[in-house]
């Protein structure tokens, strides 16, 4: 049966199409991942602030840049987003406050559960913001599409206007883009320290890769006011990706409504429009010369935008192919049973990415280059491909999935 028409079929049946689009996005995010457990923090913008004297180390981040930075991220917001207008229409019937009840409950273990994440593993969880944009989700889904679209443009706007302001203003990324005198050398120093390569910035960043478990989980726990402040400050980012995709939803792309041709053209008309702006922001980082100022701005603020049009355009591809593919297709069946774990997947891959390059595992933090790191990522992705539809043959749901599923539901009864 071809999977368009399987897609269709709504008593019981899971969107294999869209299954596996999650299945991409896990993925996709190992890519970017890696560097964060791999290399000290600075590295993970700069490819010239560890490393980096190598044509391949620039060009696996030139690549990773234009490709793979935060498109895969955005695409895991949009799927959230999809998600959740699934889940509160599937709740309709559900009377009053009720169903928005439930919604609030899960999102506030899925935070719990991003929380950990980040004080065990990974301190760029991405959970946590998810589940803080998704408490805002519920009032926007009723809009029209082109009013959803108008909030999300409003607030890519409002992150980049705030990420300018951070970065002291147009007039200090442009002195630096053009290799001149600063004139506001406190942002340069911050810039330096923080997405540079400062001496002494790296030597605490390499302490802290090579930290302890214990020594990181009182660090991390220490610091949880702070970090969840930065948090909050990625809810507009968020929140416009699930924006985004909740009107992709709506207009019948992602529930594979459109004819296969028609996402074709899509695609590719997004992905000019994505990629033509960050080819310049590549050129205006390597003219630079990697100044630490300009990978700051164009990394966390300046690229969004036109990743989230790639991570559109990555959609409406991907959602062509797998339309015309079949059920028994083995990298499609893959996929699919990798994006039905999606939570599962996304945190076993920081448990593997720990084991290789934290202390209380191989300890290979600070050994590689960037190329080298890159290979590293097939690693997590190649077990959760191929866990995952071994671990569906017999459990309906991945472990993660179903321990957020019974901490909100003991939440839920505990209240009545």
């Amino acid at each position: 049966m071809p999977l368009h028409e399987l897609s269709s079929i709504r008593s019981g049946q899971r969107n294999v199409a869209l299954d596996a689009l999650r299945g991409v996005a896990v993925v996709g995010i190992v890519l970017m991942n890696v560097y964060v457990f791999a290399m000290p923090q600075q590295a993970y913008l700069n490819p010239q602030a560890w490393g980096g004297e190598s044509f391949l180390d620039i060009a696996v981040w030139a690549f990773s840049f234009l490709f793979i930075e935060d498109k895969f991220r955005t695409i895991f917001a949009m799927l959230f987003g999809v998600g959740v207008a699934m889940m509160l229409t599937k709740e309709a019937s559900a009377e009053g406050f009720s169903r928005y009840r439930k919604h609030f409950q899960r999102m506030a273990v899925l935070f719990a559960i991003g929380l950990v994440h980040a004080i065990l593993l990974a301190n760029n969880d991405i959970l946590r913001g998810y589940a803080l944009a998704g408490l805002l989700l519920p009032f926007f889904i009723p809009l029209a599409k082109q009013t959803l679209l108008g909030v999300a443009a409003l607030l890519l706007a409002a992150h980049v206007s705030v990420g300018i302001f951070a970065m002291g203003g147009v007039s200090v990324y442009l002195e630096q883009a053009q290799q001149q005198q600063s004139s506001n050398q406190e942002i340069v120093t911050f810039a330096r320290q923080n997405y540079g390569s400062d001496p002494a910035a790296l030597a605490i960043s390499m302490e802290r890769g090579k930290e302890s478990l214990s020594d990181r989980i009182i660090r991390r726990t220490a610091r949880i006011p702070a970090t969840t402040l930065f948090v909050m400050g990625s809810i507009p980012l968020n929140l416009a990706a699930m924006l985004v995709g909740v009107v992709l939803w709506k207009s019948g792309l992602i529930s594979g409504r459109w004819p296969a041709k028609r996402m074709r053209k899509l695609a590719l008309r997004l992905g000019l429009l994505g990629l033509l702006p960050l080819l310049l922001l590549l050129a205006i980082a390597v003219h630079s010369n990697f100044a630490p100022v300009v990978m700051g701005a164009q990394g966390l603020f300046f690229s969004e935008p036109f990743d989230l049009l790639l991570g559109c355009a990555y959609v409406a591809l991907a959602m062509s192919l797998f339309q015309r593919a079949r059920q028994d297709n083995h990298l499609l069946s893959h996929l699919a049973a990798a994006g039905r774990m999606s939570l599962t997947n996304y945190l076993m891959t920081s448990l593997i990415l720990a084991f290789l390059f934290a202390s209380w595992g191989l300890g290979w933090f600070g050994t590689m280059d960037r190329h080298q790191v890159f290979l590293c990522s097939l690693l997590p992705i190649s077990l959760i491909l191929l866990w995952s539809r071994h671990w569906l043959r017999y459990f309906h749901t991945g472990p993660f999935e179903r321990i957020w599923r019974s901490l909100a539901s003991a939440q839920l009864r505990g209240r009545r």
